[in-house]
């Protein structure tokens, strides 16, 4: 019994010890950020969303949690191969993403725990600032031309055709 809560113990202090060298705490962060939307609703079954961005860190920070909010949805944002690139990315029907500016707030994992310690008790989420954010825009996806192509060779095609049957009339008369 003894020998089980020592293993216990170690192991809830190695468990610790994890969970505090896991991330750490960016102080101002410079970012460049990029960003794609999808543009052309034909090909694609969603509008998709892509922000990357590169982070730097005064206090040299390499290893930071961060989660991304857009519009009260959160996302977590994964880390890239390099260091310092990060990218979060989402997805909606074509109806829903109107045009214009999303604004991509990014949290670290202290303001990301408040964030969602406010929204499960109903507070204020403004009293919540993000590490940072990132502006997207979005122009709208295209749904391709208002007449199909096909539709409108066979108006062409019907069109000769009438005035090709018109002129062969006029001949014979």
């Amino acid at each position: 019994m003894a020998g089980a809560v020592r293993l216990l113990g170690a192991l809830a202090a190695v468990l610790l010890l994890l969970t505090s060298c896991t991330a750490e705490t960016c102080t101002e962060p410079v970012i460049v950020p990029s960003y794609y939307t999808t543009n052309d609703a034909v090909i694609s079954s969603e509008t998709v969303f892509i922000v990357e961005i590169s982070l730097t860190c005064t206090n040299g920070a390499q290893n930071v949690a961060l989660y991304a909010d857009v519009g009260g949805k959160q996302f977590p944002v994964t880390r890239g191969q390099d260091v310092g690139r990060y990218q979060v990315s989402w997805s909606t029907e074509h109806k829903n993403a109107r045009s214009g500016t999303y604004e991509v707030k990014f949290f670290d994992e202290e303001s990301y725990s408040l964030l969602r310690k406010a929204q499960r008790n109903n507070e204020d989420l403004t009293s919540i600032k993000p590490l940072f954010t990132v502006n997207v825009d979005h122009r709208g996806a295209w749904n391709g031309p208002w007449v199909a192509t096909e539709v409108l060779a066979g108006v062409i095609g019907l069109l000769v055709y009438y005035t090709a049957f018109c002129a062969k009339s006029n001949i014979q008369a």
